[in-house]
């Protein structure tokens, strides 16, 4: 059953390199990349969607039981995300998971996010009202320590393994730009206190325009010089999160940043200053799971549907390391692993979806 309050038990310990490259090592090893030191699943449970009733609890509980069963262990939640709810989910899955020892904590890589004000979870001592922009956002030192202890309670888990400010970029309507990196300096100063403390394991943003956008952005290579500027190179700043699918392909295409004058995609950014990227929205929120061009199958050879195909894109993409998935039911799972069997698309073969686009 899954658990409605805070766990009273936090489970120690984090992912490790020698933990998910064990679990790795249980399934194909092209289903995997490496984050850092990190062994992770190129496809990735997300816990967005849904209502927040006890039935979608069940059934994302079950969702994630089915994909860390069948190889998939890296694991995407907010603490916005249906009321707390989709945390509290995946902390019953993982409880009984590691119970039976079908897992290890160290083998499960657990992300989750923080920066909108979710009802039920806002303690009015961590902030100041010059410290909310639009009624909804913060990225206040004391509100992000806050969030971060509800949702390790939330999951169960003692330490996050990643921590992602949720869409900063929110902040850029409401603030100026040099106002805004002050904000970013004193977040990333608590969240590398709380990497000292134990309670995260790297930190990061995870956006939906931020990275796109090639004008007024966050920029991967400006947020990788402040965290660099505070902590030195060996700061915890090591994750972005930005959507990217077949619709939405900008994070490739785009040429945002620049290094050495030359214009680069912010997935070359992100390699370039040692950052992992992962995709959201792979599939559109299911608006590519069906209806894509027929032509797409010879393109995108050895799958049966089109949800695998619009995940196979996200996946080869050079630069991105795992494309995410809400996945709310074990259907649903079971569907989207039929991409372990099959590696990533090679290089060439990638490239030629681009051309006559």
């Amino acid at each position: 059953m899954v658990r409605q309050g805070y766990n009273s038990i936090m489970i120690k310990g984090r992912a490790t390199s020698s933990g998910t490259a064990r679990y790795a090592s249980r399934f194909r090893p092209d289903f995997y990349r490496q984050a850092g030191d990190l062994t992770v699943s190129t496809l990735g449970l997300g816990t967005y969607l849904g209502n927040p009733d006890a039935a979608f609890d069940q059934a994302y509980s079950s969702a994630v039981m089915a994909a860390v069963r069948g190889g998939v262990n890296f694991l995407d939640s907010a603490i916005n995300y249906r009321n707390q709810r989709s945390e509290r989910s995946i902390g019953s899955a993982l409880a009984a998971l590691f119970e039976s020892g079908e897992a290890q904590r160290d083998e499960i890589v657990v992300c989750t996010k923080a920066g909108f004000l979710t009802q039920g979870a806002v303690d009015p001592k961590t902030l100041r009202d010059s410290d909310v922009v639009g009624g909804m956002h913060s990225m206040a030192p004391k509100f992000i320590a806050d969030q971060i202890d509800r949702s390790r309670t939330n999951l169960g888990i003692d330490t996050l393994d990643v921590f992602y400010l949720h869409n900063p970029e929110t902040q850029l309507g409401h603030i100026t730009r040099d106002q805004f990196d002050n904000r970013i300096l004193d977040a990333f100063s608590r969240l590398e206190q709380l990497v000292a403390e134990g309670k995260i394991g790297c930190y990061g943003a995870a956006t939906w325009e931020g990275f796109r956008k090639p004008k007024d952005g966050l920029g991967v290579l400006r947020l990788a010089e402040i965290a660099t500027r505070l902590a030195g190179p060996d700061h915890h700043f090591r994750f972005i999160q930005l959507p990217f699918n077949l619709a939405m392909p900008e994070a490739f295409t785009q040429r945002p940043e620049i290094i050495d004058n030359v214009g680069v995609s912010a997935l070359h950014a992100a390699d370039e200053v040692g950052v992992t990227v992962v995709a959201s929205a792979s599939l559109l929120q299911a608006k590519l799971s069906q209806g894509l061009p027929t032509e797409l199958a010879d393109k995108i050879p050895g799958l049966d549907t089109d949800a695998q195909r619009a995940i196979q894109f996200t996946r080869s993409t050079p630069g991105i390391t795992v494309a995410l998935v809400g996945m709310s039911n074990a259907e649903h799972v079971a569907e989207n692993l039929a991409i372990s069997r099959v590696p990533p698309m090679e290089s060439a073969s990638y490239l030629r979806l681009f051309q006559n686009a």
